[in-house]
């Protein structure tokens, strides 16, 4: 009998605190639940990345799970105080352990948050260029020029200097080609300029120009600038060296080449 009472007195000490618990429990997962409802939403207005959603709401369901937990510990009578310096202790050594990913992580959300650049974008960053093919919460992958995967870290991408050929919609090519000096310049300047307003792919706005910009040794060098859209950089770039010589060829103008003399003396 006397083990029946101390197990009923035991029950009405302990069981307002076990439902107390249960309820904030119930209530606590149910208004979690509501809570990352209404965070996805204003994420995915405020268009995020897909990736960085997930991670930021798995983030803030563990932590709110976990204080959830602590509240519903603390309501059954356990001492919370070791709880907070375990989940402390272990997030300082966490964060000792894993300094570079954390930076990479801050990186990846600037990145994400900011967008300098997006997937399919041409970059150039930390010594690389290459399309992006991937943005991650820790990395960035991109396919280089040559068909190879560049994995860079989202820490370095974030604190160097990244261009963005994609970004504007346009890019200006840059060429430059030496005739001869025996070459009328108004006649050649017609001669490019006609390469370049024949070419489908060159745009009219900006307008591509055509210049005298070096009075070189053996050959007067004029900078070729047309415009063009971001996916025809390199189209135009080797059509229009091409179109070029040709062009140059049949109007009779010579693109001078190295000559070597040779000088014999007579014994």
């Amino acid at each position: 009998m006397e083990y029946i009472e101390n197990l009923w007195s035991l029950i009405l000490e302990y069981s307002p605190r076990v439902i107390t618990a249960l309820v904030i429990l119930i209530i606590g997962l149910f208004l979690i639940s509501i809570m990352m409802k209404m965070t996805k939403k204003v994420m995915k207005k405020r268009n995020v990345e897909i990736t960085l959603q997930k991670f930021l709401l798995n983030l803030l369901s563990w932590a709110l799970k976990i204080l959830l937990f602590v509240m519903v510990a603390a309501k059954l009578g356990v001492e919370t105080t070791s709880f907070a310096a375990i989940i402390g202790a272990a997030g300082l050594a966490i964060g000792l352990a894993l300094q570079g990913s954390l930076s990479n992580f801050a990186g990846g959300t600037l990145i994400m948050i900011f967008k300098p650049y997006k997937v399919g974008d041409l970059i150039e960053a930390q010594g690389e260029i290459g399309t992006v093919k991937e943005i991650e919460i820790f990395t960035t992958k991109l396919i280089g020029v040559t068909n190879k995967e560049i994995i860079i870290p989202n820490g370095s991408l974030s604190n160097g200097n990244i261009i963005n050929y994609s970004s504007l919609g346009t890019r200006r090519v840059d060429l430059v080609f030496g005739v001869s000096y025996d070459a009328d310049i108004k006649e050649t300047k017609n001669v490019l300029m006609n390469v370049l307003t024949s070419n489908p792919k060159v745009i009219n706005t900006p307008e591509p120009t055509v210049n005298v910009v070096e009075l070189a040794d053996s050959s007067i060098n004029f900078a070729v600038r047309p415009w063009c859209k971001s996916e025809d950089y390199w189209d135009v770039y080797f059509e229009v060296t091409e179109a070029t010589k040709e062009a140059l060829d049949k109007a009779g103008i010579e693109i001078p080449y190295p000559h070597q003399v040779e000088i014999h003396k007579e014994a």
